[in-house]
């Protein structure tokens, strides 16, 4: 589920010893599977710990996740890199915002994952975002974009360089992308 570092490990063993006896840390997902999602660590005290949390063994310490949290931290890594600039703790979460998705999932659930989990926070950059509306029966995915691309200039070298370019190499059964938006340019417009 969750790869916790040597290093990262030994930095958690060096702060939990300074606790009081039996805390441990708990890794979470706040806001978990939104795109307000965010990755945490924090002291676990042993009363704190719940029959429903995943418990994760290492050899100095363990790591407690709460079920809500469990599916959006499939894959993570927790690492704690020490350079001569100095150290840092990293959490890096892929499925925060979108839980993984099965492998059997249709193919519009699957296309509106890879749209909301690498295509939506590129456009997120200039206030915009794309979601589908269906997909065709000769293979068509129809779009909707909203916010920055809506009415945006470069919409169309988005659809054609970007999104439709990503869709197909990921999906084989798909033709192309189809814009529905209406756009209209106005202050939200990004270009």
């Amino acid at each position: 589920m969750i790869i916790i570092t040597k290093s990262a490990q030994e930095h958690f063993s060096k702060l939990l010893s300074t606790q009081p006896h039996g805390t441990q840390i708990r890794v979470f997902v706040l806001n978990p599977g939104t795109s307000a999602a965010e990755c945490g660590v924090a002291y676990c005290a042993g009363d704190e710990v719940s029959t429903h949390d995943i418990e994760l063994k290492f050899d100095k310490l363990s790591a407690f996740i709460d079920n809500a949290s469990a599916p959006y931290l499939q894959d993570a890594e927790i690492d704690y890199i020490i350079n001569p600039m100095g150290s840092q703790l990293t959490l890096k979460a892929p499925y925060a915002r979108m839980g993984k998705i099965s492998d059997d999932a249709s193919l519009f659930d699957r296309v509106k994952w890879v749209l909301q989990a690498q295509i939506n926070p590129q456009l997120a950059r200039h206030g915009g975002a794309v979601s589908i509306v269906d997909i065709t029966s000769e293979g068509y995915v129809i779009l909707k974009f909203s916010g920055g691309c809506n009415g945006c200039a470069m919409v169309n070298v988005t659809i054609k360089d970007g999104i439709e370019k990503e869709l197909l190499a990921q999906f084989s059964e798909l033709k192309g992308v189809k814009d529905l938006t209406e756009h209209q340019y106005g202050d939200h417009s990004f270009y």
